[in-house]
């Protein structure tokens, strides 16, 4: 025992001088290199001497980036992540500049600008450097991570050994449909993923509600209620604000709303952790996730996952540098597809490329070194969306190359965390699911002229931009809304500026979700009828409903109900609604009628729910938004997420059923989890209390630095 000892101590003394001395080599080339980058007096020195300096400034740099780095790092936690992971350059130059400070008699220098690339070197060889050391070490890897795990298991009072029941780490990949999995494991793009389908796992494909996004998919897996979350986007008129899912103040409502409906705390209240989601499942663990966003103090761990990961210096400045090389291969691919001329196609200019990296390389990165920490610490449950590719699939379609490429780098993240999971002080279960999928497509916009905004604006006889006025179906509407005035209303030209204008009402406010929009005119208290609109705006909803890029407006009637309308004025009773019989609803699938029923019953369904058309040959739809590849309502991919399960788990649903809605998968995950630790009881968070007033205590978060998720 203790001869073992004293060799991994040997051996870690020898990496770290073997680092000492490639970085002081690193040093010296670029002083050589970099003309504003000196270790010499002006006079000149020997080499000898300036080989002293290159070694002491290296020293010192090492010693400020395991030291100083941390606490820096702690500091800036309240700084937004987008925004730390730019300063990691010019942080890392800091402390350059220290250390050339810090040499003998002055000798080292260095402009501002140089110290930060001479730092980003330095950093990048020294952890490549370390890597290499530790691969040629065969068991390097494993002892860091036994190490690790020895060590929390110690801080939790644990005997160190795996006889206990397995814990399970489901992660979501958000936006990848059924189909997009199927094919990139069959392709060979996914080889971790095509390793475990049929031979450990099945894999399952579920449908979502109509409201097919993240916000409804994810609110009713982790809490088991997506009760009234109409679409991404929508209008409540009692309270006049407009509630968008990744908003902090609307994820932490729509929270409350689904623990208060539910009467626990969610999916991950028994030694739970969340990672990258929005919203909490009740876990008393928490990194990135945005519900808890909104909160202040000591209760708010969800900005923890930052400093575990961007404590380790090494691990900052390589997703910095992977930071900067993906915002250039965005702007690189998107270069090729305009000179391509690939349709279709969306601007992915402006802060686009940046909002690209951190979904695709830093919020990756922390995200699956915190689920690395959860594993290593022995948690029971744990929750991650991985958000990268839904990221780049909206710019660059749910099928092309550049999506695909994103695909390849998290299936070499779901191989980390499996090999992880055998060092972890218990087995644990992997549970792969998706929110939704994608469906593809030109935008609404693209493909007619107009935003759907222009149109219903048109409709109702309001003013529109000059473009939409001009393109046909701007004008089609248009003219449709003055023969409307004429004839129903009398309603003469405006003399002053030639338009017609509707007799009374307000602006109506038109929101998108993908391919799903949602209108609501914020005068008329309550759901506004079919009657009355038809009053108000005679030519809207015929307008609406002819339209090519249209499938099917949901409008209720005092006459005859919730109605479904379709191409020339046919109306469906709500109740009448049936899949695939030639109706208004023929193209969008299997249980489209049902989903369209759900949300009918909510109570902040829109005046006017419009669902855009939907191809059934090539499964095209057009985004009421700048993406073509969208989600967030029916037709096409979107609505087939999947889930792939151990084989040692129950089967989802039984032979010859389906696995509908996300609170069925929610109550799917909620069994698994008790099939591995025997019934657990629901706790609540802190903002509903039990009867008695008693509330769940927090645990602390551990701020011990993960596992860096490129070794």
């Amino acid at each position: 025992m203790g001869d073992g000892r004293w060799r991994a101590g040997g051996r870690a003394l020898f990496r770290v001088i073997a680092v000492w001395a490639v970085s002081t080599l690193t040093m010296l080339t670029l002083a050589g290199l970099l003309p504003e980058f000196q270790l010499q007096s002006d006079d000149g020195d020997s080499f000898t001497r300036t080989a002293l300096t290159a070694a002491w400034g290296a020293g010192v740099f090492g010693l400020l980036t395991a030291l100083v780095w941390p606490v820096v790092v702690r500091a800036l936690l309240l700084v937004p992540a987008l925004i730390l992971g730019l300063l990691v350059f010019f942080l890392n130059g800091s402390l350059l500049l220290i250390a050339l400070w810090l040499t003998p008699d002055g000798r080292g220098a260095a402009d501002p600008e140089t110290a930060v690339v001479v730092a980003a070197v330095m950093s990048a060889v020294a952890s490549a450097t370390s890597t290499a050391l530790a691969v040629r070490d065969d068991n390097a890897y494993r002892r860091r991570l036994s190490r690790l795990a020895d060590r929390r298991r110690r801080r939790r009072g644990d005997d160190g050994g795996r006889s206990g029941p397995p814990g399970t780490v489901f992660l979501q990949l958000d936006g990848v449909g059924h189909d997009v999995l199927r094919h990139a494991a069959d392709r060979g793009v996914m080889p971790t993923v095509a390793s475990w389908v049929g031979a450990t796992h099945r894999l399952t494909p579920w449908r979502t509600d109509w409201s097919s996004q993240t916000g409804s998919s994810q609110l009713g897996i982790l809490h088991g209620s997506n009760h009234d979350v109409p679409a991404f986007r929508w209008y409540e008129k009692e309270r006049g604000r407009v509630v968008v899912s990744n908003r902090p103040s609307s994820a932490v409502e729509l929270q409350r709303r689904a623990i208060e409906r539910t009467g626990d705390g969610g999916l991950l209240t028994v030694d739970g952790a969340s990672r990258g989601n929005l919203f909490s499942g009740g876990a008393d663990q928490l990194a990135l996730v945005l519900s808890m966003a909104a909160r202040r103090g000591r209760a708010n761990r969800s900005r923890a996952g930052y400093f575990a990961y961007f404590s380790d210096p090494a691990n900052a400045v390589r997703t910095a540098m992977s930071f900067v090389a993906e915002v250039g291969r965005e702007i690189g691919q998107s270069t090729r597809a305009r000179l391509r001329g690939d349709r279709p196609r969306v601007g992915r200019g402006g802060l686009y490329p940046f909002i690209r990296a951190f979904a695709t390389v830093v919020e990756r990165d922390v995200v699956v070194a915190a689920v690395i920490g959860d594993m290593l610490a022995g948690r029971t449950a744990v929750y991650a969306d991985l958000v990268a590719y839904d990221e780049v699939a909206h710019h660059s379609g749910p099928h092309s190359k550049d999506a695909e490429r994103v695909l390849e780098r998290l299936d070499r993240s779901l191989a980390l965390i499996a090999k992880v999971a055998e060092h972890a002080p218990r087995t644990y279960r992997i549970v792969l699911l998706s929110d939704h999928g994608q469906s593809p497509g030109e935008t609404f916009a693209g493909a007619y002229g107009l935003t759907l905004k222009d149109l219903v604006r048109a409709g109702c006889g309001l003013p529109v931009s000059r473009r939409a006025g001009r393109s046909r179906s701007g004008a089609e509407a248009r003219d449709a809304a003055r023969h409307a005035l004429r004839t129903v209303l009398h309603v003469p030209l405006d003399e002053e500026g030639g338009e017609e204008r509707p007799p009374h009402g307000s602006d109506p406010i038109v929101l998108a979700s993908g391919n799903l929009a949602l209108i609501s005119f914020p005068d008329v208290p309550g759901r506004m009828s079919r009657e009355e609109i038809d009053r108000r705006h005679p030519a809207l909803l015929s307008t609406l409903a002819n339209h090519p890029g249209i499938g099917f407006l949901l409008v209720h009637s005092e006459q005859h109900g919730s109605v479904v309308m379709g191409r020339d004025g046919a109306l469906t009773p709500v109740p009448d609604l049936k899949d695939g019989d030639g109706g208004p609803l023929a193209d969008f699938g299997p249980g489209a009628a049902d989903a369209v029923r759900r949300t009918d019953t909510f109570p902040h369904v829109a005046d006017i729910m419009v669902n855009s058309m939907h191809d059934p040959k090539d499964g095209s739809v057009h985004a009421f938004e700048e993406q073509i590849g969208s989600h967030g309502g029916l037709g096409g991919e979107q609505s087939q997420p999947f889930l792939l399960s151990p084989f040692d788990v129950t089967p989802p649903v039984g032979v010859g059923q389906e696995l509908i809605g996300a609170e069925q998968v929610h109550r799917v995950l909620r069994r698994w989890l008790r099939e591995c630790q025997g019934p657990q009881v629901p706790i609540r968070t802190p903002e509903i209390t039990r009867p008695g007033g008693q509330e769940q205590e927090g645990t602390p978060a551990s701020g011990h630095p993960l596992p860096d998720p490129h070794v």
